[in-house]
């Protein structure tokens, strides 16, 4: 009987073990690899395609340079999970994206493998620029990889990046993986066997020579010496973009083949002059089939099964609110042919692929330029149009100056739709919308509103077409609403004015956003202690409704206010507010409940909530604690996931 074969991944504990393998047994430890990646992804769900599009170039680059001495940075870290299995983290994958699990980006607090942290996508040639500048300064000599897709290099960032690596000529590498054949054409054995030449000591020293020598031609002929070599090269590989901005530029290659990445990335890693660019050409979803024929290529999956590769998907027992904002807007651009909506390359995330394939026209995805998103808004409110801004609340924070220069100093009506507003679960707090409250709630002309329910959100959508003497936000959840009756048709709001969803006399919870579920569970508790509990739907957070939050304050013993928000947003408006009237001052017992000051790790959204103290438990826990009774004997019902 012959003997069974151990694996080769199981021989790998850290990348110190990758490295004593011959080149020849790589394929077969890729192939592992993947696989590997496949069955835990199926058993946590999260980014798949990605991962599978770079096994290849993972196990190459962890083959040549000498991590982690070698700081290896992910851009994203969509990509990360075949890293993470190779740098000590095997035995943990499978707790990828969950509760007190590995997180589902790069993370420096989780192992030294991980020298930056990622979430956001652009940021890998700033961070190894920093980090090749304090080599040079600590005197050292390890090499620096910087791994970025083609998609993060087409934002701004990106750019500044590298042409301040090229004018600062610092020795680091980059790595373009262009995994969209967005930039390069197919390629195969000739620009394989070109990249490998143009990054060999040969062809290096003759260029060097060939450049000595055109110095003591006369200076009207050395600048046509040096852009004839420059441009004959770009026009023979297409790196003059990057030979411009002073990368020595490799490529294309192919990702997936391991006899061409190795030779050029040893060569590489020779290489003591300048920033270098070596352009990969992966494929997404690589070496699985479902993923391969998939239009998106599995960039984020659920659980699923790994021979059919079905996707769990539980049945909703209500719209998302991403869902219900993509039918409103929909339905208002029906009305009104001066809406238009534009999206940082998240058509899908945030509804607007629906929009995109009603009205083509008037939807525009300006890919990952936040930045831009917003001015580009700005100039079509400029000129009368409705521009819907739809932007997740973490990305959006990229852009904060040109919101406060670009629209709200000039009153520009930009309609900002804010999805992913509150803690987001498994994508941990790179992803988490925090604090979008407290950085738009300090800017004079910005109307600010949060739904707390799918029909509020459809409200909201109206509110905004209608509204056009200011710039609007309008925050609301990821996930499933409450599973509350539509309207036909979303009905403008009154600016500023808050509702009252139940009226007590003691104990009064004012809400701004999907707490106000949370608040009337919490109410309902409370009024079988005998409490007599008012819940209060905010609505706006600025203006605020003054009058009724006055009378409130005057009306109650207790006052709570809920936000899905860090200090300094709806809470701190309140109170503000409050004390600016002497009403702190008349014995009114006051909380403003907020997210703690901390960053709260991946987990159920539930129980990231519970963590936070935002949900009804801890609530009827404050107002207990300042009525000076006990509360310990409430009951309370788990709220539904998603609400």
């Amino acid at each position: 009987m012959a003997e069974t074969m151990t694996p080769l991944l199981d021989r790998i504990g850290r990348p110190a073990d990758l490295r004593q393998l011959d080149k020849g047994d790589l394929r077969q430890l890729a192939d592992e690899l993947r696989v590997e990646m496949i069955d835990a992804v199926s058993v946590t769900g999260g980014h798949l395609g990605a991962g599978l599009g770079v096994v290849e170039l993972t196990v190459a680059l962890h083959y040549i340079f000498d991590t982690p001495d070698d700081r290896l940075i992910w851009d994203v870290g969509h990509q990360a999970y075949p890293h993470k299995i190779l740098t000590e983290r095997r035995d943990r994958i499978r707790s990828l994206r969950q509760g007190g699990g590995l997180a589902g980006f790069t993370k420096r607090a989780e192992s030294n493998y991980d020298p930056f942290g990622a979430g956001h996508s652009s940021t890998s040639i700033s961070a190894g620029l920093g980090m090749a500048a304090a080599r040079d300064l600590a005197g050292k000599d390890n090499n620096v990889v910087a791994v970025i897709g083609d998609g993060a290099m087409s934002a701004g960032m990106a750019f500044e990046a590298m042409n301040n690596a090229g004018a600062m000529d610092s020795r680091m590498v980059v790595i373009l993986n262009d995994n969209d054949m967005s930039i390069a054409p197919p390629v195969g054995a000739m620009s394989a066997y070109l990249a490998r030449i143009l990054s060999g000591k040969t062809y290096r020293s003759f260029r060097r020579l060939l450049k000595d020598l055109s110095r003591h031609l006369p200076e009207s002929l050395q600048e046509k010496a040096r852009q004839m070599e420059e441009y004959t090269r770009g026009f023979m590989t297409g790196g003059t973009l990057f030979e411009e901005m002073g990368f020595y530029y490799v490529g294309p290659i192919d990702g997936h083949n391991l006899d061409h990445l190795l030779p050029v990335l040893e060569n590489v890693k020779k290489m003591q002059n300048g920033p270098v660019l070596v352009h990969v050409v992966t494929e997404k979803g690589h070496g699985y089939a479902p993923a391969e024929a998939s239009d998106d290529k599995y960039h984020g999956v659920s659980k699923f099964n790994v021979v059919t590769g079905e996707q769990e998907k539980a049945a909703p027992s209500a719209p998302s609110y991403t869902g219900v904002f993509a039918e409103a807007l929909i339905d208002e651009a029906a009305r009104d042919d001066k809406v238009v909506a534009i999206t940082a390359a998240m058509p899908s995330g945030t509804g607007l692929d629906k929009f995109a394939k009603a009205y083509p026209d008037r939807c525009f995805d300006v890919g990952i330029a936040e930045q831009h998103a917003v001015t580009f808004a700005a100039g079509l409110a400029s000129e009368g149009f409705k521009p819907f801004a739809a932007i997740y609340s973490t990305f959006l924070q990229r852009a904060y100056d040109q919101v406060v220069h670009d629209v709200a100093v000039q009153n520009l009506p930009v309609r900002f739709a804010i999805d992913r507003a509150g803690l987001v679960g498994a994508d941990g707090p790179t992803h988490a919308g925090s604090f979008d409250n407290a950085y738009l709630g300090t800017l004079p002309n910005m109307v600010m509103m949060a739904a707390a329910d799918e029909a509020e959100l459809k409200h909201m959508v109206a509110t905004q077409v209608a509204f056009g003497e200011h710039p609007s936000a309008l925050r609301y959840p990821r996930g499933e609403g409450v599973g509350i009756e539509l309207p036909e048709r979303g009905q403008v709001l009154e600016i500023g004015k808050g509702r009252i969803m139940r009226e007590g006399g003691r104990v009064c919870l004012l809400s701004y956003g999907t707490r106000l579920a949370e608040a009337q569970l919490a109410a309902d508790q409370l009024d079988a202690q005998g409490f007599r509990t008012s819940v209060v739907d905010a609505r706006f957070m600025k203006p605020l409704d003054e009058a009724l939050i006055l009378r409130l304050a005057r009306e109650h013993e207790v006052l709570l206010t809920l936000e899905e928000g860090a200090i300094g947003g709806f809470g701190s408006h309140v109170m503000h507010m409050l004390a600016e009237n002497a009403m702190l001052e008349s014995g009114l017992k006051c909380r403003a409940l907020v997210l703690p000051d901390i960053y709260i790790d991946q987990d159920k959204p539930e129980t990231m909530y519970d963590k936070a103290g935002l949900n009804a438990a801890q609530i009827i826990e404050t107002v207990c604690g300042l009525l000076g009774v006990d509360g310990a004997p409430i009951e309370v019902i788990a709220p539904k996931a998603g609400a």
